[in-house]
């Protein structure tokens, strides 16, 4: 007698940790299949993307070094004629003297 309310009580048990581990083995799978969309994701979406944006930002920054050289040119051509008009007007005003 005993011994069947112990094979009961095993079984029971058995059958309870047997559900207890189906429901785990659902929600792993259910995790595995967002693993699995995210990684999806990564790669087809937001790694092309930060590519892109990364070659937008190369040629952003050589456009700006190509912009720094012309105002560097810019700057140098508003100095030199900064220079030319002082020496031509003080050619004039030692010809009016």
């Amino acid at each position: 007698m005993e011994n069947d309310k112990m094979f009961e009580f095993m079984t029971k048990m058995y059958s309870e940790m047997k559900e207890g581990f189906n429901k785990v083995d659902v929600r792993l799978d259910k995790v595995d299949a967002r693993l699995d969309k995210i990684e999806i994701t990564l790669e087809n979406e937001i790694k092309p993307n930060i590519k892109a944006s990364l070659e937008g930002y190369s040629q952003v920054c050589e456009k700006l070094e190509v912009l720094e050289e012309k105002v560097d040119a810019l700057a140098e051509k508003q100095s030199n004629q900064e220079v030319e008009i002082r020496v031509t007007k003080g050619d004039q005003i030692r010809k009016i003297i």
